[in-house]
């Protein structure tokens, strides 16, 4: 990818979600999408700031964030990477993702008083055999 990747972070002033989880956020979706690869250089906090136009401070609570999470690597001198290691950590974040999710559908299920657990789980399967949509 090199050095001269842009990385397009859309800031949104309308947003309930602080800035810093914007940023946070987007990184870790470019990561899980495969746009953003093992190695792969970041823009420094402060060009990354410049570039979005927000304080140095919030993008470095971002990167903070995402080094927590397991998502880039920071070395003095180098700057951030994507962590090779982040493997797991997209694992875990797809089966976190997956579970709201089925959580949100057995919550409708509930509430539509007709479904059973038989039939949510027949749907269940279809819709993993046959990428229902």
């Amino acid at each position: 990818m090199g050095s001269d990747f842009n990385l397009e972070i859309i800031i949104s002033n309308n947003s309930s979600k602080p800035i810093y989880e914007q940023i946070s956020s987007q990184i870790k979706a470019l990561v899980m999408s495969g746009k953003l690869q093992p190695g792969d250089p970041i823009p420094s906090m402060r060009s990354l700031a410049k570039m979005i136009h927000v304080s140095v401070i919030t993008v470095q609570r971002a990167y903070e964030d995402l080094q927590r999470d397991g998502f880039i690597e920071t070395t003095v001198g180098r700057g951030s990477f994507i962590s090779a290691h982040h493997r797991n950590v997209i694992h875990e974040e797809h089966r976190r993702k997956m579970h709201e999710h089925l959580r949100l559908a057995v919550e409708a299920a509930r509430m539509s008083g007709t479904t059973t657990l038989d039939e949510l789980t027949r749907l269940l399967v279809m819709c993993y055999e046959e990428d229902c949509q």
